[in-house]
């Protein structure tokens, strides 16, 4: 049943290929499960009651992602979104966690909206061919940098000397000799022997060898007490929606950075991972982008219901799509091991960050494939590619990455006559970038 309703056969996949890509997703996404808590608890907000609320609302998105959207793409709260949450809505413009809820659940049923009259699907196909490829490019290069960087093989960030002055570097190189980085290259060594072997679970064995390799080194702490407990109760944060200013200019402002951000991140991260699973269409198009994006939407409003910040496709998916998952089923796989989460955290938070990166790492390298196929004779064409590759890494964002690409692309085009190749969608989409720079 579940290869007639996947469609397996067709796509080249089987059932245990499928479910090993959704436990080598799951492994690169579980650090969501301590790290989103760990942001908006600093809001005042319940640390264990989000993390059920973290584990039911991607759990949630996923489900709809694999059921109805049928992709192989994770689904969870999304990093920088959750820090706009704590930092910009409740820290920096003094409201109440409640009201950041509040947005949250409104973006959702505005994406709900969008989704159905398939506005969002007409952007992500408004989207030129070079930039797509472009797109998957600068995604690999942020996610070898992410991985990288958890391991400690590389550090990021200025730091403060007094008098208001900074001093660091945007990048340099770590103690590559110190234990994360080890652990990250032990880790890398086994996925590529396997992945020359064309053993499919090469991923998911790397991670687990570095993560067994870090217990006498110190760096994987093995649980203590129960393996196995009842989740926490999400009752202090579920539900505490207040609708009391929802009709001021901040709330306009927070919707507004929340819809923009949200909104390409996830076409960024369809366009990259659908392309490197080869499930574009043949003109280039993504294939049920609607129901995609309509479990972002939907894991969304849950969101805001449950108690925790914005969710969005997940860019760590890549690694389960490297380990050979091309259908809902992979996301069905890393949908329930959210929902066992609940029941074993103490054994998923034991796997080390330095043990995830090597995934990442290969991940990137093979993202970076699509650099081919992008046309660099027409520098119309070559800037907004590149652009849009290297502004991803370099400004920690997809959704820039996406905007400088685009902007660039509009401008060009328009500057040396070739104006009639931008579709209406472009010229909108220019529009709304500039007045986002605006407004930042």
């Amino acid at each position: 049943m579940l290869a007639k309703f996947f469609r397996l056969s067709e796509n080249n996949t089987t059932v245990k290929k499928e479910v090993l890509a959704g436990l080598t997703t799951f492994s690169t996404m579980a650090y969501i499960l301590a790290v989103n808590p760990s942001i908006l608890s600093g809001t005042g907000m319940d640390f264990h009651a989000l993390i059920t609320a973290t584990a039911l609302a991607a759990a949630i998105g996923t489900l709809v992602m694999a059921l109805y959207a049928r992709l192989p793409i994770g689904v969870a709260p999304g990093m920088g979104l959750n820090a706009f949450f704590a930092y910009t809505i409740v820290s920096g413009m003094g409201y109440s966690w409640q009201f950041a809820l509040t947005a949250v659940f409104l973006e959702g049923i505005i994406f709900i909206v969008l989704s159905l009259f398939r506005i969002r699907e007409a952007i992500i196909n408004s989207i030129p061919e070079n930039l797509k490829h472009a797109i998957s490019v600068g995604i690999g290069l942020l996610i070898a940098l992410i991985g990288m960087a958890n391991a400690g093989i590389i550090e990021t960030g200025m730091r403060h000397v007094g008098e208001g002055k900074l001093a660091g570097v945007i990048l340099k190189m770590g103690n590559i000799t110190s234990i994360g980085p080890l652990i990250a290259l032990i880790g890398l060594i086994v996925s590529a022997v396997l992945m020359y072997r064309k053993v499919n679970a090469a991923l998911l064995i790397g991670i687990l060898a570095a993560t067994v390799a870090g217990i006498p080194l110190g760096i994987t702490h093995l649980p203590e007490g129960h393996l196995i407990g009842l989740p926490p109760s999400i009752a202090p944060i579920a539900f505490k929606l207040q609708f009391d200013k929802i009709f001021s200019l901040d709330m306009v402002m927070i919707l507004f950075t929340l819809l923009m951000v949200n909104l390409f991140d996830t076409v960024g991260t369809l366009i990259g991972l659908c392309n490197k699973a080869g499930l574009m269409d043949a003109n280039g198009r993504l294939p049920r982008a609607k129901q995609a994006l309509m479990a972002d939407a939907i894991g969304t409003t849950a969101a805001g219901l449950l108690g925790t910040s914005v969710v969005t496709a997940y860019v760590e998916s890549a690694s389960g799509i490297a380990a050979g998952g091309k259908t809902g089923l992979t996301a069905l796989t890393v949908s329930v091991m959210f929902l066992l989460a609940l029941f074993f955290a103490p054994v998923f938070a034991m796997i080390p960050q330095a043990a995830t990166a090597p995934a990442l790492i290969i991940v990137g390298m093979l993202m970076m494939g699509a650099v081919v196929k992008i046309d660099f004779n027409d520098v119309t064409e070559a800037i907004p590619a590149f652009l849009a590759i290297v502004m991803m890494p370099y400004t920690y964002s997809i959704a820039e990455g996406i905007v400088f690409g685009m902007l660039s692309y509009v401008l060009l085009k328009v500057l040396t006559g070739q104006y009639k190749q931008i579709s209406p969608v472009m010229y909108v989409l220019a529009v709304l970038f500039i007045v986002t720079f605006l407004v930042k």
